[in-house]
């Protein structure tokens, strides 16, 4: 534990400085060098960050007057930031990149054109079952509820997942999207999400499961999404 000596100029540091961390100890000052751990992210996180930053490009190379029609239709569209103010609004590089992303999780990525987010329809799922499907994937079923054609060729349901343990809580960090399966449309509609590999991503190999999950409709047509709904519940199948 190297000693920090004051001097004349310098009577006493803390915190971080280059490559030195500053602490103190029994009132005395010492210093060691700085941890800089390299975080490699796991496949998924690699492939969210080149997805934001192929988007960041895409809205970089748009002329300004492209950027400005962004900007005038982002004023209609509240944040969803705390503290919730319905005064507030987004900013065109929001809304650009929101379309850009919900494209590219609809497996279409491409840059989008300026467009106004509209409503969506009132939705609703409820857990219906689950069941391992060649051995390795999860198959869950819900069943919609909608004012409208929530699961039409328009809107497309994303399921936010997380699977643990009988009785542990939420870690949105652990949850991994998929889309519904293609199937039928409309109110009262079982659908439907195949989750292949499910307890290599967990890493859980249980009879029982507590899943955490966060949903939403995704818009084909301009990519939006719309806010999300959450809930927890716990199931159980035979191997």
């Amino acid at each position: 534990m190297p000693r920090f000596y004051p001097d004349i100029l310098i009577g006493d540091c803390w915190a971080s400085l280059g490559d030195k961390t500053f602490y103190h100890r029994n009132g005395k000052c010492y210093y060691r060098k700085k941890a800089s751990p390299v975080f490699p992210g796991t496949d998924g996180q690699l492939d969210q960050g080149a997805l934001h930053h192929r988007a960041l490009e895409a809205w970089r190379s748009q002329p300004q007057e492209i950027q400005a029609v962004w900007n005038e239709y982002a004023q209609s569209v509240p944040s969803q930031r705390l503290p919730y103010d319905p005064g507030t609004s987004i900013s065109g590089y929001n809304l650009f990149v929101s379309a850009y992303h919900g494209f590219a999780q609809l497996g279409d990525e491409h840059v989008p054109v300026p467009q106004r987010k509209c409503s969506f329809p009132v939705f609703h799922l409820d857990f219906e079952s689950a069941m391992v499907v060649n051995s390795s994937n999860l198959l869950l079923k819900f069943r919609s509820t909608s004012s409208e054609n929530a699961g039409s060729s328009r809107y497309h349901y994303l399921l936010k997942l997380q699977l643990e343990r009988p009785g542990y809580g939420k870690n949105p960090g652990l949850m991994r999207n998929f889309l519904a399966l293609p199937g039928p449309s409309g109110d009262g509609t079982e659908i439907s999400f195949l989750i292949r590999d499910y307890r290599r991503i967990w890493g859980h190999d249980l009879p029982e499961f507590q899943a955490h999950c966060k949903y939403l409709l995704l818009d084909s047509v301009t990519g939006f999404r719309c806010r999300f709904k959450e809930k927890s519940f716990q199931f159980s199948y035979g191997f």
